[in-house]
């Protein structure tokens, strides 16, 4: 009976678009769900979050912050498990100060992004999450790099992740230019998670921007009511 009413409410819940893993006995996780995107521009580097964070069907929080700063000009959008991101998000921050501290200069985006890789690779079997990697530095200029759930390190101008992310590839293939301005691309990443965050069930709150250039850090917060998509 027990079993029975368990699965009939994965039912009910699969008919409101909820679905669990598959779990009769109830032990099953949610799905969790973000939009996270950042690109580089003729200039810069703009990256974008949403601020929803789930526990399953449950939402934790409306206001959270996924950019983190892993040094002055380097930071990463985090996608997974927040307790797991976080705390390997403070583990290469740790060790890219420490180099810094060792070497005198300003670190390379790659070492910050080889350290996430490293970290994700050896924790593969307990660690559920991903990383966007990017920033500035004075040898290779604005890089970005996806760090995967595993291991996998990729180099590209563009970058997305989270489930929100799959419902608007269409939008950046037809969208994505190099050689946009800093506003261009700000408009861009704006339309890009408004989309996701407008499809996207475990998405949601408001967005959250950083703009790095080799000379500044800002930060941008922008309103659902400042949206430039919504489907209300």
């Amino acid at each position: 009976m027990e079993n029975f009413a368990t699965e009939q409410a994965a039912s009910d819940l699969s008919k409101a678009g909820i679905f669990l893993n598959h779990d009769v006995n109830g032990m099953g996780q949610e799905r969790m769900g973000t939009s996270v995107m950042a690109a580089v521009y003729n200039g810069g580097i703009v990256f974008g979050a949403d601020t929803r964070t789930t526990m399953g069907v449950y939402i934790a929080s409306r206001i959270s912050d996924k950019i983190e700063c892993l040094h002055e000009k380097i930071f990463c959008l985090r996608t997974g498990v927040s307790a797991h991101t976080q705390a390997l998000a403070r583990y290469i921050r740790y060790y890219l100060s420490q180099h810094a501290l060792n070497e005198g200069k300003l670190p390379l985006v790659l070492t910050a992004a080889r350290l996430a890789q490293e970290l994700l690779y050896q924790n593969k079997a307990y660690i559920e999450g991903s990383f966007i990697v990017g920033g500035w530095d004075p040898v290779n200029g604005c890089q970005l790099y996806e760090a995967a759930m595993g291991g996998t390190l990729v180099n590209q101008p563009i970058a997305l992740m989270g489930s929100g992310s799959t419902y608007i590839y269409g939008y950046v293939d037809a969208n994505y230019r190099p050689d946009m301005n800093q506003q261009e691309c700000k408009d861009f990443i704006k339309k890009g998670l408004a989309l996701a965050m407008a499809r996207d069930g475990g998405s949601g709150g408001c967005e959250r921007l950083l703009i790095v250039t080799p000379d500044s850090v800002t930060r941008e917060y922008v309103a659902q009511e400042e949206f430039p998509y919504s489907l209300r």
